[in-house]
């Protein structure tokens, strides 16, 4: 198949890029084409979210589109075996893999793989073909929690992703890995969309791993769906690990049924410009929700994490926990949101911040947010933003620890109450030591990672 790619001279142009991809996709079902076209309508009405929207206050989205980015409606042919040239030095981590090329399913022939129990993944692309009645099902059907330009964006023109079912009274065996690589010689504008869907009382682990491979620049908009299902477990772990010329805008939106249970971790080591769109809806009673962040961020780079949990019915629990740790002129946003509704009595719900800025020019913006309508509840919300405590720190040097390793001591000690929420015991080990190197300063990339020139 010819590989087709556009370059904009100047700059974004949706409706080009948006024709453009009608013309090489009519093969979609009526159902997909319809989702689009509404996307389509809504982002030329809308365009991005700007500063006069309150989740956008403190990041600029239209000037993260004024570069030259090529985008790609196909993959790109580019031929070597992925697992030679990315390697994870986790040896103790098992898991099943699924790869992601620019955003699109790197897996040669074989597009979807079942696993015992009739657990499917694979290319959300294939999906859409085999598997129409899920896909119609579950597509776009969560966005609605926080539909803006960006997601409209992306439901428009997103070719490929990530596919993920589970079905009813299935527990995986090991954890599902997603290892999502940029790798490419030209500057490189990416938007995956990914589906996991989770029966009735199953359970799985997954992985995501961001990394940037090419040091050209690249934005990503992504776009992840999930849905759980009745008496359902959910654990859920995003590293990103990019570099200083990637930006990176990620949508995850996570319904729940009841008495269900879900835990993510979003450990953010390094990036140009981050931003995490995390959205959750309590829709059955008794189902809880855990949501912890991790961020370490210096030079220039900006870091900007936006949770909503939405509490819709009663005796539901939700816990909030971000901590970031900024270097140099490094720049972080926080922005948690509960909702409790009128009908969600006996809820329980709980967010915390906390901050150590290194520099007198770090900085950092936090915005917890309770909205209450219910009489019987349960919760708190705090934040914190301030610098080492010298007094610790005084301590641990009269024991004889110096200066420099005292510091890093309380760095990593603030740290790990994150790391410790991770339930996979050889990735939350893996994911202490990367966190210790970057605290050290030795980390500019996944070092424990073996790239390999193709």
């Amino acid at each position: 198949m010819k590989e087709l790619s556009i370059h904009r001279e100047e700059k974004f142009d949706f409706a080009h890029l948006f024709n453009y991809s009608e013309k090489i996709n009519g093969n979609i079902s009526p159902y997909l084409k319809d989702v689009r076209l509404a996307a389509a309508d809504s982002f030329s009405k809308t365009g991005f979210p700007g500063k006069e929207d309150e989740k956008y206050e403190y990041l600029s989205v239209e000037s993260l589109f004024e570069f030259n980015y090529n985008y790609r409606f196909i993959p790109e042919i580019i031929h070597f075996n992925i697992k030679h040239v990315f390697n994870c030095d986790i040896p103790t981590l098992k898991t099943h893999m699924i790869f992601l090329l620019n955003g699109f399913y790197y897996g040669g022939a074989q597009q979807l793989s079942e696993l015992p129990g009739g657990i499917i993944y694979g290319s959300m692309m294939k999906a859409m073909e085999d598997k129409p009645d899920i896909f119609r099902q579950y597509f776009s059907r969560s966005t609605e929690m926080g539909n803006d330009g960006l997601v409209n964006l992306n439901t428009a023109l997103a070719r490929d992703g990530f596919f993920i079912y589970v079905p009813d009274n299935t527990v995986l065996d090991k954890p599902i890995q997603v290892v999502n690589l940029i790798l490419t010689n030209k500057e490189l504008m990416i938007q995956p969309r990914n589906l996991v869907i989770l029966g009735e009382n199953a359970h799985i682990k997954l992985v995501i791993c961001d990394h940037a491979l090419s040091k050209k620049k690249s934005f990503t908009n992504s776009v992840t769906e999930t849905f759980v299902g009745q008496n359902s477990r959910y654990d859920f772990t995003l590293i990103q690990n990019e570099h200083n010329d990637s930006s990176h805008i990620n949508y995850h939106f996570i319904n729940q049924e009841k008495g269900s249970r879900v835990d993510t971790n979003s450990i953010s080591l390094h990036g140009g410009i981050i931003r995490n769109n995390h959205y959750v809806k309590l829709n059955g009673k008794g189902s809880e929700n855990y949501s912890n962040g991790l961020y370490l961020t210096d030079k220039d780079q900006t870091i900007d994490n936006f949770i909503f949990v939405d509490h819709a019915f009663s005796n539901c629990r939700s816990e909030q926990l971000y901590k970031g740790v900024l270097d140099d002129r490094a720049n972080g946003t926080f922005s948690g949101r509960i909702l409790v509704r009128r009908d969600a009595q006996l809820t329980e719900a709980f967010q915390r911040n906390n901050n150590i800025l290194l520099t007198e020019e770090a900085r950092m913006n936090t915005k917890p947010q309770l909205e209450i309508y219910a009489d019987d509840v349960k919760c708190s919300h705090g934040a914190t933003v301030g610098q080492i405590d010298e007094e610790a720190m005084f301590y641990l040097q009269s024991r004889g620890i110096s200066e420099k390793n005292a510091r890093l001591m309380m760095m990593y000690g603030f740290a790990h109450e994150v790391i410790n929420r991770i339930h996979i015991d050889a990735l939350k080990d893996g994911i202490a030591e990367l966190v210790y190197k970057r605290l050290r300063g030795e980390l500019a990339k996944c070092d424990n990672c073996a790239i390999i020139s193709s």
